[in-house]
């Protein structure tokens, strides 16, 4: 994948300032869905994809009760699942985690109960013999699985999505930035810090404030951390009145965007944020572009508050 060496640029104050960030950005933006395009079509981009495709997708109510049992969890799967597709393996002593997995076989067209149900019940259906009915769903039975934390064995595929460089004072300039766009800001410890792989969060401080609360997990590198602020800035900004799911990736593909544009601007190598907007655009890069008027404005705004304080 292709890297932007030309990353830096300034602004003076002029009339023309407005026009040249404009400008600026509008190609930023370009580059990003270009190297998005490469990013998917890379083999690291395939590889990774083609093991997502291998987890379950769960049903809300599972997803709840993984995340009662285990709310670190972020990779689930059956044992025979990790032994078999992944070639890893459970750990001696993990306790599993508990979900009702759905009873699939042969069902009766009129009282829906599979044969054995079907032959203890009241239903007078014997049209057809039961070994020509069709499979549905008869009910669930409890079944474990374990998160990726209780196994070891091969490593999964990662994407390199961290922002890297040397930020300076960014993460400072960050935190004293949150009052000026009305966010409250918490770093969080990573032995505190409950939102599974997430790396940062924006969400509502309380029941009685519509004033945003971002938090993020703390790590050792300050530029992926700047990224992280940066990312849910714009998530705080651009899309905490939103509330339809159905926009959820469109919202990662804006706040991604401007963070790329915002940490470019201060110097740090974002191309990892290819590989990220290609995990969640599916492709579309025309996603991005489509948003530049919002990313733009966004990429300003943080800009032109953060320069106050960098």
């Amino acid at each position: 994948m292709s890297v932007n060496t030309e990353s830096t640029a300034s602004f003076d104050e002029t009339e023309t300032r407005s026009d040249e960030m404009n400008s600026t950005i509008e190609q930023w933006v370009e580059d990003l869905a270009n190297d998005v395009d490469e990013a998917a079509a890379s083999e690291e981009f395939q590889e990774w994809l083609d093991v997502q495709s291998r987890f379950h997708d769960y049903s809300h109510r599972n997803t709840l009760l993984i995340k009662l049992q285990c709310p670190e969890a972020s990779r689930v799967a059956g044992y025979n699942t990790w032994r078999n597709e992944f070639d890893r393996y459970v750990q001696e002593g993990e306790r599993a985690i508990w979900i009702w997995a759905p009873i699939i076989t042969k069902q009766c067209p009129e009282c829906e109960n599979s044969p054995s149900y079907h032959d203890n019940s009241d239903c007078e259906y014997n049209e057809t013999p039961p070994e020509e009915w069709s499979k549905g769903l008869v009910g669930f039975r409890p079944a474990s699985v374990f998160d990726i934390s209780q196994t070891e064995g091969e490593p999964l595929p990662d994407l390199e999505t961290e922002a890297t460089g040397d930020p300076g004072e960014l993460v400072p300039a960050l935190l004293e930035s949150a009052d000026s766009l009305g966010v409250e800001t918490r770093i969080v410890p990573p032995d505190e810090w409950s939102h599974g792989e997430a790396k940062g969060v924006c969400k509502r401080r309380s029941m009685m404030t519509m004033r945003p609360k971002v938090e993020v997990k703390d790590r050792k590198s300050r530029a992926d951390l700047a990224s992280t602020l940066i990312h849910e800035y714009a998530h705080a900004l651009l899309h905490f009145e939103v509330e339809d799911d159905t926009e959820r990736s469109k919202r990662e593909v804006e706040a991604e965007a401007v963070a790329y544009v915002v940490g470019r601007y201060f110097e740090l190598d974002m191309s990892g944020s290819a590989f990220y907007l290609a995990a969640w655009s599916g492709d579309n890069t025309e996603e991005i572009t489509s948003r530049l008027g919002r990313i733009s404005q966004t990429a300003q705004e943080l800009i032109d508050i953060l320069e106050e304080q960098y």
